[in-house]
């Protein structure tokens, strides 16, 4: 039976998403770790810089959306592969601190065309039935970059040394993704080789419990859905952005380095679960619901840290975070992709991704600052904690009120 090539994007982008999050979001713990152990730089400052990652991301996602639109994922994501592999590749080429910027400036434009914006905006024209499984599965890539990533950024920076070790890591992404970006993303949608979405008519023996009502976003509710769900997120993903940076650094004072690294890779491990388990209901439950439960979920694990900084709880409550960390990335532009339908999403996502990473961004930032003027991680995820729970209470109170006020059908 022959693969409809839907599934075929989908697997390209869960390389790149493996790549793009172990080289790009999870990667910046290991950059700030060793640079500041490296060179002996304020942690508040290196994580400065990452934010500025983050900030040049989030200013270009609408005009990665467009982009994609109107010429297709390869030349796009071809730009972001080179970016993001110089720019890794050039950290480790510095010697004073403001040279970090210009380099974290190309990691940024990479990450903004190889994460979330770009792979769901690629992924997005091939399915409707499957919209949440294919758009869970590309992302959960992610997670693998999580699990394996950090480690081997960690051995490449510990046999090589910082600059040569970045350097290798560059060149390897960009020798596997260049070639799988030109050969696999040549079309932007199903139409162009003569297929429909999900790869044929929908049989009613295929539809199962997938969840196929209309968009319901109208001009009455359209700004109460997109808005809470942007704000909901936002605060997650700032939270979620910060926590994973200084994760390292949070753990490695008790379970030293390769303990971190190992904690840091299990977390990706609950991450891959979470995602698992997500693909196989995303299409039949109330995905806001589900963001709002996970949310809670990870509220708790950051008082528990922030309350008790032992080494079983650390572990325990990292486990227990990475869990919700797939969800909480995927599940944003689930969301939208079902409320605005797959027409509007390219423009309605990249409008809400903006926001989101321009927020988010300063996860990095503030959770350095917030330690350095604690002298201590506990008080900021405590704030992190309050942070996370009104993320989920914007998200539920948003979409009771989005849906009081769509028309009934």
């Amino acid at each position: 039976m022959r693969v409809f090539y839907g599934w075929r994007v989908v697997a390209a982008c869960f390389v790149i998403a493996a790549f793009a999050w172990a080289l790009g979001l999870f990667g910046s713990s290991v950059y700030l770790q060793a640079v500041t152990q490296a060179y002996g730089w304020p942690v508040a400052e290196v994580a400065s810089a990452i934010t500025l990652f983050f900030l040049v991301s989030a200013a270009i996602q609408r005009v990665v959306g467009r982009s994609i639109d109107r010429w297709g994922p390869r030349p796009i994501l071809l730009l972001g592969t080179a970016c993001m592999c110089g720019g890794v590749a050039l950290i480790g080429q510095v010697s004073a601190a403001w040279q970090l910027y210009p380099c974290f400036v190309l990691l940024g434009m990479g990450w903004s065309t190889l994460s979330m914006t770009g792979i769901t905006t690629t992924v997005a024209p091939w399915f409707e039935r499957h919209q949440g499984r294919s758009m869970t599965l590309a992302i959960m890539g992610a997670s693998l970059g999580a699990i394996a990533g950090v480690p081997l950024l960690l051995l490449a920076v510990g046999r090589l040394g910082l600059s040569r070790g970045l350097i290798a890591v560059g060149v390897v992404a960009a020798i596997v993704l260049a070639p799988l970006i030109w050969r696999v993303l040549r079309f932007r949608g199903p139409s162009e080789i003569g297929q429909r979405r999900d790869g044929a008519s929908p049989a009613a023996a295929d539809l199962g419990h997938a969840i196929l009502t209309p968009p319901i976003a109208t001009s009455a509710n359209r700004r109460v859905l997109l808005w809470s769900a942007t704000a909901a997120f936002a605060l997650g993903l700032t939270v979620q952005i910060g926590f994973i940076t200084h994760h390292v650094t949070l753990a490695e004072p008790l379970l030293g380095m390769a303990g971190a690294g190992l904690l840091v890779s299990a977390t990706g491990v609950t991450a891959f679960v979470g995602r698992l388990i997500l693909a196989r209901i995303v299409d039949r439950v109330r995905v806001r619901l589900l963001g709002g439960l996970v949310m809670v979920a990870q509220t708790s694990a950051l008082l528990a840290i922030a309350l008790w900084p032992t080494v079983p709880v650390l572990i325990g409550a990292s486990l227990v975070y990475g869990y919700g960390i797939g969800h909480v990335t995927t599940l944003g532009p689930v969301v939208v992709r079902r409320e605005f339908g797959a027409a509007a999403f390219g423009a309605t996502y990249g409008t809400a991704a903006t926001v989101i990473q321009l927020i988010s961004a300063f996860g990095p930032a503030l959770f350095g600052l917030l330690r350095d003027a604690f002298g201590g991680y506990g008080p900021g995820l405590a704030i992190a904690a309050a942070a996370t729970l009104t993320g989920c209470l914007a998200l539920l109170v948003g979409g009771e009120i989005g849906k009081g006020a769509h028309p009934r059908r």
